[in-house]
């Protein structure tokens, strides 16, 4: 299903590295209308290589054109129109207000590019993940380097096709290769690194960049919860859940990673859930065109291992668990009773299993989601005001959905982004532009200053002045 990727020589890396360095001042200082120029050539390639794309992902894990369009052009097109529609007024000069301490002057926030960034992107999208953050990174005049994953070679071959029409290298470029080429990448001095991936790997990234003092943007994952209360319209919502979780075969970091179902809604969620899947997928999802394969036979293998380990320990497999190791193929999977100390629950899922938990009372939801890492997301389905407040004050998340899930994402006038371990940093629309963007504090000095009046030497008279200032200001 995957052919050998290429890998981009370090010595080219190390060449196109310097160029960007010999240039990203003048990128700086292009103004809005150029940047929108490049937007909008980059906006136009995109859809030429439309066909391309879809035939791609298609090779690389059975992802469905009409998925392709919707999940990795779209969110890119919608970030690039955005982008374009408000650049304007997103680089104009902020003023702001003075305290009357420093009367006579002028104060205001100057918004400058960082300088050269660079990009990493995951395989699960491997062309939104990279795409969307480089629209943002591309606003805020940036020069930057990309690195695909490795996993998605036929959507990498297209993608740097894209990259390479578009851009000028001394401005964007694209560099292929597996943890060689990333190490190489880390070991240079960028102003900014973008990051989507596995916390464990970002913590690796996180402290390549200290060695620099570099920022950085950690888009990272975790177990996302899907609370059902007592009170959700199981019926209405059914097919939110069973989207958002089977969609790109669950492996999408803001995916439903697993349910806590109150015990009077389990056997109609689980039903429904199934029912679900089969409207979705068929009977035998393996037969469906609209349901991917797992990337490769390392994250095939993990999974099953979640499964194997799950039911050795007393968990259910109570719909799906077929699986194909020569298509990379999993089935979509509920599992019920699994234990709390299991893989399944221990370990973000990333796939197409759904292990369902029951709880009584709401404290038993609140106690089990804050022993873990604060999630990328968290989804509450209720028609309780009361509940859905007591879920979301006593929990901490990088987004929530109340009766919907992961379509957060897609607003671009909310920040996306997790807290802690699943993630730093917000990205996506102005927030994105802000993330590759230094807010410059700029000051002006017009009348003669207050603090003229209290330099030393300290008389009786200018400490009565900074008694005033102490008491009133």
């Amino acid at each position: 299903m995957i052919s050998e990727y290429n890998e981009t020589d370090i010595s080219v890396i190390k060449d196109i590295y310097a160029g960007q360095k010999t240039h990203y001042r003048d990128v700086g200082k292009t103004k809005a209308s150029e940047r929108i120029r490049k937007l909008k050539k980059f906006q136009k390639v995109i859809l030429q290589f439309r066909k391309e794309l879809r035939e791609a992902m298609w090779k690389d894990y059975h992802k469905p054109a009409a998925e392709v369009d919707l999940t990795e052009i779209y969110p890119v097109l919608s970030e690039i129109r955005f982008a374009i529609k408000h650049l304007k007024t997103w680089m104009k000069p902020e003023q702001v207000g003075n305290p009357v301490t420093m009367i006579g002057s002028s104060s205001w926030i100057h918004y400058e590019p960082k300088g050269m960034c660079l990009i990493i992107a995951p395989w699960n999208y491997p062309m939104q993940l990279l795409f969307a953050p480089l629209v943002s990174a591309i606003a805020a005049g940036n020069t930057v380097i990309l690195k695909p994953s490795e996993f998605n070679s036929h959507t990498v071959e297209v993608m740097k096709r894209i990259i390479t029409e578009t851009f000028d290298e001394k401005e964007i470029a694209m560099v292929e290769g597996g943890v060689e080429v990333a190490t190489a990448l880390l070991d240079m001095k960028f102003s900014h690194i973008f990051f989507t991936g596995a916390p464990g790997i970002g913590k690796i990234v996180m402290a390549a960049a200290s060695k620099h003092l570099s920022s950085v943007t950690l888009e990272l994952g975790g177990k996302s919860p899907t609370i059902i209360d007592e009170t959700a319209n199981i019926s209405k919502v059914i097919s939110r859940i069973t989207w958002a979780k089977f969609v790109n075969a669950g492996q999408i970091c803001i995916a439903p990673d697993y349910a806590i179902v109150h015990e009077s809604k389990k056997e109609e969620f689980v039903q429904s859930m199934i029912n679900q899947i089969k409207k979705h997928y068929g009977e035998n999802a393996i037969e469906s065109p609209d349901f991917l394969r797992i990337i490769n036979t390392k994250h095939f293998l993990r999974l099953k291992s979640y499964i194997d380990n799950s039911v050795q320990q007393g968990a259910k497999v109570i719909y799906g668990g077929a699986m194909n190791e020569a298509e990379n193929y999993i089935e979509p999977t509920l599992v019920d009773e699994v234990p709390i100390d299991s893989d399944l629950m221990k370990y973000e899922v990333f796939g197409p299993i759904f292990p369902i938990i029951t709880y009584k009372n709401k404290e038993e939801v609140v106690d089990l989601i804050n022993s873990k890492e604060k999630p990328l997301a968290l989804y509450i389905y209720s028609q309780n005001k009361k509940n859905i407040k007591y879920f979301v004050e006593n929990t901490s998340a990088g987004g929530t959905c109340i009766n919907m899930s992961a379509v957060h994402v897609g607003n671009p006038h909310l920040p996306f982004g997790g807290v802690n371990n699943s993630g730093i940093g917000k990205s996506r629309g102005h927030y994105g532009f802000i993330e590759f963007t230094n807010e410059r504090s700029m000051f002006k000095q017009k009348w003669p200053s207050a603090i003229e009046f209290m330099t030393p030497p300290y008389s009786s008279f200018k400490q009565k002045l900074i008694d005033w200032t102490l008491k009133y200001f």
